[in-house]
């Protein structure tokens, strides 16, 4: 299967510096990684936001191994909050963050992360926007909920992330469908074992539509991360059931993969958010991107070749 072999290449160096040197990469990542610095993907905001979209951006860059880099990472935040504010665009563009560029994966890392997402969240709701935070591997992710239920003590707004293909989601689900939370509904884009996650796409897409049917008619936002078209159309049909008006969920899809998808639903008056990464640290990201679906592969070269 390609897609478990395409997660383990992620965490090569060797498949790293092979990939990163090969001319053909560089166009393909440009596609769906529009800059690796602020001032390169600011104008994508502008751009988005010009349309009727809306933003969750992330700054690339999860595999790190000092308590510095996390520092870094902190204050790159910081940095894409500072010129969202002075663009007036608060409102329109909210934040991604993985805990483990924070540094949750380092020695007292829990302790760490947490001191390093908060001023983070408290620059966004300053500018009048928000954090959600990423989802990773299993082992991440009571680490993940704790610090989000932290941050909600003080920002309710604080969004997170939840796995359909694990097998504990389904009661994350039903403990976070409450009043005043924002969940994120994807798939999963990394490698778990089968004693905690279904390894079985159809599986996966029953067990996404009844998650997706507890959180629509909980109490909080639901925000769907896919770009399945019959996933979609689920969504809108759940939505109607639950009697949820349109700016009561949202829809969230990657950059570059369906942009006139992107249009589509908003012009039927969806919110729809783009997820938007850049930095320099893109291979990861890269990656996941192709495992997460390995007809993605096709899709990516094919893409050098058409902007449809």
């Amino acid at each position: 299967m390609l897609g478990p072999a395409i997660l383990a290449a992620s965490r090569s160096d060797k498949m790293r510096r092979i990939v990163s040197a090969a001319p053909v990469t560089k166009p393909v990542v440009n596609r769906f990684i529009p800059g690796e610095t602020v001032d390169q993907v600011i104008p994508i905001v502008v751009d988005l936001t010009d349309k009727g979209l809306e933003l969750t951006l992330d700054v690339v860059g999860e595999d790190i191994i000092t308590v510095e880099q996390s520092y870094a990472a902190r204050d790159a935040y910081l940095d894409l909050i500072a010129h969202l504010a002075d663009l007036g665009l608060g409102e329109k563009a909210e934040m991604s963050v993985k805990l483990s560029m924070f540094g949750q994966a380092l020695e007292g890392g829990h302790e760490l992360a947490l001191a390093n997402v908060r001023p983070v969240v408290e620059a966004a709701a300053a500018i009048g926007t928000t954090v959600t935070l990423d989802a990773e591997d299993h082992t991440t992710l009571d680490s993940m909920f704790a610090i989000h239920e932290e941050l909600r003590r003080d920002f309710p707004q604080t969004g997170c992330v939840i796995q359909a293909y694990l097998f504990r989601t389904e009661g994350d689900a039903r403990r976070l469908a409450a009043a005043g939370s924002r969940v994120r509904i994807v798939k999963g884009a990394y490698k778990e074992p089968a004693e905690v996650a279904y390894q079985d796409k159809a599986e996966i897409d029953k067990a996404y539509v009844r998650i997706l049917k507890t959180l629509m008619e909980g109490e909080g936002y639901p925000m769907i991360g896919s770009h399945d078209p019959r996933l979609i159309a689920i969504a809108q049909e759940l939505a109607r059931k639950a009697g949820r008006k349109l700016d009561e969920y949202e829809f969230q899809m990657l950059y570059g993969i369906r942009s006139e998808e992107h249009l589509r639903l908003a012009a039927e008056g969806h919110r729809m958010r783009v997820y938007t990464a850049y930095g320099t640290d893109w291979y990861g990201y890269f990656m996941r991107r192709l495992a997460e679906k390995p007809a993605n592969l096709l899709f990516f070269l094919r893409s050098m070749i058409t902007k449809n």
